[in-house]
């Protein structure tokens, strides 16, 4: 049992070590020799740790962070919203848990559209109609009941208890509060902007209704979607219009899907199918570049960042052709994944000139001819918003489960609209489906027919939970958030482990680049990159565009030869790894 006091102490510590200590970035992971949590919060992880410590696995583990980060970390941390859970047991058995948002049954292929067939512009991003059925609780809930060890009641304790007792918000947290659209809805601006009176540096931040909730759910965790939670959530929908009915959370099921399986350089790579779009790209990204020698070209040289783009241009472009959810529709990951169709994409790479993404052609590839849409036209290109929205925590246990989880709201703080009675935001996530084909989303994705909003559809995801082994051993647990930069940041993460061998730490840190088909550029981290690098990349056709907001890569590495965990926390942010 945890008492106030050491509570409170515990949290303080904490936030006094963050704001007395210099940032640097670390270019040396964290050492532990048993087990290991990684996220963004370094509260959230205590919290898994604490889990283990007290005698569970990394499954209970997983689900103490992913309650926690909902308190402490409510840009994206969730119970309002969904997620992936990608689990790889020590016996060597992989599980893939999909706990998407769904849409309502009220959701209509046009509902974001006007009169004239044109998109409402933020009508799929904010407010009550932007929001899906939640899948957040009860996926947790069913992880820690197949694969925990603890009662789901011990498991929820420190999230309880950060909820009821607070804790001090970091400078970057209490300036996010005071986000223009939490202002918009009364609940929100209530909850974290205290009507105004907006929260500072180190002022404790206490969320009694959200301890009240989890309270209900750590005693009858199906009050969340037939019970008495889940009337309170459908009456705050009706006070602002949205479609969520009690039948849509009665009727909410998480799915166990198989998980998507490669190969790369000897290395065996475990990912997140449909509909999850994560684990397809990630897997045809790296069956094309296998025919490369990266480490001979050079890390983040022209010549490497070159071909690495043009692997990312192709399978993003694949992504917008075929991706969906696997329930609605056929999705061909068998033939996507295939190293012959990946071979044979990589003959139309020109080591010397970039591909213009609207003449790319797909190559021949029979099983996907018969599937292969018309040529979208996308009618317009949007700026690009990339707002921190997700996140990804990794857990290893003692006995070598590992356990990678990527969770959403979609948009940072969601549909910025608060459950009042409830104390938790509800997520924005009808903005993954395709509103309108040809017109970008707020990530500037284009995406095809199989991604149209219908009834009980699960839209569209990037999200890459990834676990990697090595000769049947636990060797990497990978993630990050970042919209369609998740797929390249996995990517970038575990080649630079693979490739140019780089640890953990140093791989998380490394600038970053990324190529999503649509628009057509690589996107290029603001640091890192030399000015020879940035013109050669220009003399070979690329156009570049350089921005600030990089993802956040949450990592776990084995060292092959001690078995030691090393945690890489993502430098560019305030995450943190913590392992005994």
């Amino acid at each position: 049992m945890i008492t106030r006091k050491p509570l409170i102490l515990s949290v303080v510590a904490v936030w006094l070590a963050s704001c007395c200590v210099v940032f640097a970035a670390p270019f040396r992971p964290t050492h532990a020799g048993k087990a290991m949590v990684v996220s963004v919060n370094e509260l959230a992880s205590r919290a898994g740790v604490e889990i283990m410590k007290a005698g569970g696995n990394a499954i209970d583990a997983a689900v103490a962070t992913g309650f926690a980060l909902a308190v402490v970390h409510p840009q994206a941390g969730n119970i309002g919203g969904g997620g992936f859970m990608l689990i790889r047991l020590a016996d060597g058995s992989a599980h893939f848990l999909d706990y998407r948002e769904k849409a309502p049954a009220a959701a209509t292929r046009d509902m974001y559209l006007d009169a004239q067939g044109q998109v409402i512009k933020d009508a799929s991003l904010l407010g009550y109609k932007a929001i899906g059925v939640p899948g957040s609780v009860a996926g947790m809930v069913e992880a820690q009941r197949h694969w925990g060890r603890l009662k789901l009641a011990r498991v929820m304790q420190p999230a309880i208890q950060l909820a009821k007792l607070g804790f001090p918000l970091s400078y970057e947290d209490a300036k996010e509060f005071h986000d223009k659209h939490l202002t918009e809805y009364d609940d929100s601006r209530k909850l974290f902007q205290r009507n105004g009176n907006f929260y500072k540096q180190g002022e404790v931040f206490r969320q009694p209704e959200l301890a009240r909730t989890l309270e209900k759910i750590s005693s009858d965790p199906n009050s969340f979607y037939k019970g008495s939670i889940a009337r309170e959530l459908v009456n705050e929908m009706k006070k602002g219009g949205g479609l969520i009915t009690e039948k849509d959370l009665a009727e909410y099921e998480v799915k166990e899907r198989e998980v998507v399986r490669g190969t790369y350089r000897g290395y065996e790579i475990l990912g997140a199918p449909p509909p999850s779009s994560g684990g397809v790209a990630l897997i045809e990204i790296l069956n094309i570049l296998e025919g490369y020698d990266l480490a001979k070209l050079g890390n983040r040289s022209a010549a490497s960042i070159h071909v690495t783009s043009e692997a990312f241009r192709r399978a993003m472009y694949d992504r917008a052709d075929f991706m969906g959810d696997p329930d609605f529709s056929q999705v061909p990951t068998p033939q996507l994944i295939d190293k012959k169709y990946a071979a044979a994409w990589r003959e139309t790479i020109d080591p010397d000139r970039a591909s213009p993404s609207r003449q790319l052609k797909r190559p021949a590839f029979a099983a996907l001819d018969r599937l292969a849409l018309a040529n979208i036209n996308p009618l317009t290109q949007n700026p690009i918003h990339e707002p921190e929205n997700t996140t990804h925590y990794s857990v290893v246990d003692e006995q070598g489960n590992a356990v990678a989880v990527t969770t959403t709201l979609n948009d940072s703080f969601g549909s910025h609209v608060t459950a009042g009675s409830l104390g938790f935001l509800l997520n924005d996530e009808m903005d993954d489906f395709s509103s309108k084909p040809g017109v970008p989303n707020t990530y500037g994705l284009i995406q095809g027919p199989a991604n149209d909003i219908g009834p009980a559809k699960r839209p569209l995801s990037a999200m890459t939970p990834t676990i990697v082994t090595k000769d049947g051993k636990l060797f990497l647990v990978l993630g990050s958030p970042g919209g369609p930069r998740i797929i390249t940041t996995v990517a970038n993460i575990l080649m630079g482990v693979i490739d140019y061998g780089l640890n953990i730490q140093q791989a998380v840190n490394a600038p970053r680049f990324h190529h999503q088909w649509l628009p057509d550029s690589i996107a290029m981290e603001s640091v890192g990159f030399s000015p020879d690098t940035i013109k050669l990349l220009s003399s070979k056709g690329h156009k570049l565009d350089f921005s600030s907001y990089w993802s956040d890569g949450e990592c776990i590495e084995v060292d092959p030869k001690t078995g030691e965990l090393l945690g890489g926390s993502d430098a560019r942010n305030n995450g943190k790894a913590v392992g005994y």
